[in-house]
């Protein structure tokens, strides 16, 4: 079988990546491209383990490997019916184990040049971890800064447009990273899969360019940067994105309003915040909430949370903040690609100056 290993190094050579763990595992975290093909569902895993525990190894593996045989069976005349003989496949399980290992048996069998992924997921996971000490120092990143609503997720967006070099942690966490952050009917994704998406994203980007990402807290909603990303950003130069109050409240009132088709669940969300603000000044949010008063709301919570909240974290995330480069910028404005393209024309102007 040693033949029939292959290391991380060379997942590129592969035409496809085979993830044969339960769809459970698949769905916490797997190699970024892999195809899930389980010789075990969520179910007979949990009862192949209790037979293992209570019964004995031998028969737990011999009705296992029965119940693998079915599943690989299954996925021959489905999944792979098509794949001709020059199909070069790699296939993983949790630690390059039996359950890869029946796989890869019976596709070299079939013809198929497949290989095993040595250590398997375990392996990758660990590769993983080691990247996200390594890779985010080597990077030239530039810190969109600015009090909440002054649009700059759009402002990123609008560079990566331009052709600029973004990281866009948000999307990646699939959260806008403050209490009311979450997006409508996206579920955030787990530690482990933010982290591989994170090396992804990491691993795409040219360290001779500067890399534009937003300001970001320790977390991004239920997901954490890793220690040497936010020691990267906070010794990173700075933008300090500028917008008019009346500006920011509009902002928000369109990119939060689905919170409103949501009452009961918007002040939930809120009553976090009765620690901090008290009963009195939460039971006011609620009712503009009832009364759909979503401008008033908004212009409060600027006012009395999100700024004061900015104002006490923000220069100890960033100690370059103070000598950032201010800008003015209309997160509202119908054209944000020419937005993005003065910002890109002022920093060019102060590294000429430097």
């Amino acid at each position: 079988m040693k033949n029939q290993l292959a290391s991380l190094a060379e997942i590129g050579r592969f035409d496809c990546i085979i993830d044969v763990r339960t769809p459970l595992e698949f769905a916490e975290d797997h190699i970024p491209g892999a195809i899930n093909a389980p010789v075990l569902s969520n179910e007979e895993r949990v009862l192949v383990g209790t037979m293992y525990k209570q019964v004995s190894p031998f028969e737990a593996t011999k009705f296992g490997a029965a119940l693998v045989a079915k599943n690989i069976a299954h996925h021959l005349q489905t999944t792979f019916a098509d794949k001709p003989i020059n199909w070069k496949p790699l296939i993983y399980c949790w630690r390059g184990g039996k359950r890869s290992g029946s796989m890869t048996a019976w596709f070299n069998l079939i013809g198929w040049k497949a290989r095993q992924l040595e250590g398997g997921y375990k392996a990758y996971r660990h590769h993983v971890l080691e990247q996200l000490e390594k890779l985010p120092g080597r990077f030239d990143y530039r810190v969109l800064a600015g009090l909440t609503g002054s649009g700059k997720t759009r402002l990123l967006r609008a560079l990566a447009d331009c052709k600029a070099q973004v990281l866009d942690l948000e999307g990646i966490a699939r959260h806008r990273g403050s209490l009311l952050g979450a997006l409508p009917g996206e579920t955030q994704p787990s530690q482990k899969s933010f982290d591989s998406h994170l090396v992804l994203a990491l691993a795409q980007l040219d360290p001779a360019r500067p890399v534009f990402v937003e300001a970001e807290s320790k977390k991004i909603g239920l997901v954490q940067l890793p220690t040497a990303m936010m020691q990267a950003l906070s010794s990173a130069d700075c933008v300090r994105v500028e917008a008019s109050l009346d500006d920011r409240v509009d902002f928000l009132c369109e990119d939060y309003a689905a919170l409103f088709s949501e009452p009961e669940h918007f002040k939930n969300l809120l009553a976090r915040l009765t620690e901090l603000h008290g009963r009195q000044t939460v039971a006011h949010w609620h009712g503009l909430i009832d009364a759909g008063s979503k401008t008033e709301l908004f212009r409060e919570l600027i006012e009395q949370h999100y700024d004061p909240a900015y104002q006490r974290s923000s220069h100890g995330l960033y100690p370059k903040l103070p000598q950032a480069l201010p800008f003015a910028f209309r997160p509202n404005a119908g054209d944000l690609a020419a937005e993005a393209k003065r910002l890109l024309a002022l920093l060019a102007q102060q590294n000429s100056r430097s």
